[in-house]
């Protein structure tokens, strides 16, 4: 079996794994370091439940490889979350009533975060998101809340 030592800073922490060459980023997450938000639902990087960001821009890490971060920088779903505080796309998703399984949430959780902190567009945000339990009535709504849009203050 080949493998690689990868060295990445997830979540402000600095990890050095082996990891083997063909192991997904989702599944180097979830298994080597016990990160267990970020879910894996279609591998082919269609639903956006798998959605980390690398290097601060969000991707798909089922279609990332482990050795592909080696040297960069991960903000998983666990990172977005600081301090045991709901978040404010957090927040938002529960009062909008966004979220039902929540299987779909975490990759949600990170493009919110993420266009709340660099700008983006509601439809930007929910390109590659796939939800079959709420609908999407909720979920707009949170987005609104959290990064502006028609009908809101911000």
């Amino acid at each position: 079996m080949s493998t690689r030592t990868v060295t990445a800073r997830v979540n402000g922490v600095l990890h050095t794994e082996e990891t083997r060459h063909h192991t997904t980023l989702a599944e180097h997450l979830r298994t080597a370091l016990r990160l267990t938000g970020t879910h894996v639902g279609c591998g082919t990087g269609d639903c956006g439940a798998c959605v980390v960001l690398l290097d601060g821009e969000p991707v798909c890490s089922c279609l990332v490889l482990a050795v592909q971060a080696d040297g960069r920088e991960v903000t998983t779903v666990e990172g977005i979350a600081g301090g045991g505080d709901l978040t404010p796309a957090q927040r938002a998703l529960i009062e909008e009533h966004g979220l039902q399984c929540g299987f779909c949430t975490p990759g949600l959780l990170v493009r919110m975060a993420h266009a709340a902190d660099h700008g983006g567009a509601e439809e930007d945000v929910l390109a590659g998101h796939l939800c079959r339990c709420t609908g999407y009535g909720g979920i707009r709504a949170a987005l609104r809340r959290t990064i502006g849009g028609p009908g809101t203050d911000r």
